[in-house]
């Protein structure tokens, strides 16, 4: 079969899945080690958001091969948690500013 016929997948080499799975394991290491060293807070918490983010994205990137899909298909799937990220903290901002005047107002 011709490989740019239309109906054909398209393969990726396997060193490709093999490095991708090497890379999550060494951030789920890393996870880990966070815990392991017993880092608290703020610091503590960044780094274990921001393993989890790096790997969702090489997952959703590679094996789930949205690296390859077209803008607009990536647009359709990641716009709308974003903007309910933006939501979200808009609410926050909100929350604060509504605590602050029930805390003025009825104390």
């Amino acid at each position: 079969m011709n490989p740019s016929s239309p109906g054909t997948g398209q393969q990726h080499p396997i060193s490709l899945y093999l490095k991708i799975w090497g890379l999550l394991f060494v951030l789920s290491t890393l996870s880990y080690l966070v815990d392991y060293f017993h880092f608290q807070g703020l610091l503590r918490w960044s780094l274990i958001v921001i393993f989890m983010l790096m790997k969702a994205g090489l997952i959703v990137g590679v094996f789930m091969h949205m690296a390859w899909e077209r803008l607009s298909l990536i647009y359709a799937i990641l716009l709308p948690p974003l903007a309910l990220l933006v939501l979200l903290g808009l609410m926050f901002a909100e929350a604060g500013h509504t605590l602050l005047t029930r805390l003025l107002f009825f104390s």
